[in-house]
């Protein structure tokens, strides 16, 4: 039995609290993972998980043996590190978590480009605004777009995100254009489930003004607000990443272009600066390097 192999299993396991779950993050079958579960439990000769029909959790005995194997593993990492920065090369499998626009926007041609760099090394990419435990859920590096990073993770900036009303010309055209914050109150507004979801705030030179807009349609996820809005659906509240080519095109227009909404920043999010790995250093200042240069 290749016992690290079975220590990893065992681990992500405990993380996702489902042999299906961990099956498919490890691109393995679920009789496999099964497998090196029970080897796991005849090598140690105790019982490490508890099985029940809506989740799998620890044993008092598979919570000492979690400690000790996520304590090999970090080693096992350190030693297949140290041998990949000697020969310059990276390796192994990072894993990201980014929302969906930024991830379809920006995100996956740059992983594309630096994956190009390091034919060696592998990315999975989960894309969602779900707040993630990023130990538990084994995440090397989330991109999270915020105001107010989480303090309990380490943050370096990427880059800032400002944010644009944008609103087809059809849809102006039947409901007028507003010409102050006040009036976005009596149009159809396209709200984020997340961010600002029916208050907007903006600001102009030294004035600043919030306002409560009307929104019958909500989402989770600012693509689909953007193609709501080309459909003539209302105004959106957009991040200029997303936003400017369409802008660029004339397909969307820009509404009260002088009343700026706060600019939030795009964060790299990490647990802990110990025991970060070569190839996390290499992405993060790849990412810092190439979007410095962009303005969105």
């Amino acid at each position: 039995m290749d016992r690290v192999t079975a220590m990893r299993v065992f681990a992500d396991v405990a993380a996702s609290g489902s042999f299906s779950a961990s099956a498919e993050r490890l691109e393995m079958s679920r009789a496999m993972v099964t497998r090196y579960v029970a080897e796991m439990e005849q090598w140690l000769g105790a019982r490490l998980l508890q099985r029940t029909t809506r989740r799998v959790t620890l044993t008092d005995a598979g919570e000492q043996a979690l400690r000790r194997c996520q304590q090999l593993l970090a080693l096992v990492a350190e030693v297949e590190d140290e041998v990949a920065t000697a020969d310059g090369s990276l390796r192994g499998q990072l894993r990201l978590t980014s929302s969906m626009s930024f991830g379809h926007a920006h995100l996956a041609a740059a992983i594309a480009e630096f994956l190009a760099q390091h034919p060696q090394l592998k990315i999975d990419l989960n894309v969602g605004d779900a707040t993630l435990n990023l130990v538990e859920a084994r995440i090397d590096l989330a991109i999270r777009i915020s105001s107010e990073p989480d303090p309990a993770l380490i943050a370096r900036p990427l880059a800032v995100c400002d944010s644009v009303l944008v609103a087809s010309s059809g849809y102006l055209a039947a409901a007028g254009t507003p010409q102050t914050p006040a009036e976005l109150a009596g149009h159809r507004c396209l709200g984020h489930s997340n961010v600002g979801r029916s208050s907007w705030r903006f600001q102009r030179g030294e004035q600043s003004e919030t306002v409560n807009v009307a929104t019958r349609f909500t989402a989770n996820d600012a693509t689909v607000l953007l193609h709501a809005a080309l459909a003539d659906g209302g105004i959106s509240l957009q991040p200029t990443y997303l936003a400017n080519p369409w802008l660029q095109r004339g397909e969307l227009l820009a509404v009260l272009p002088a009343w700026q909404p706060p600019p939030m920043t795009i964060y790299a999010l990490y647990p802990s600066r110990r025991h970060l790995s070569p190839a996390v250093r290499a992405l993060l200042d790849f990412l810092v390097a190439r979007f410095a240069t962009l303005r969105w």
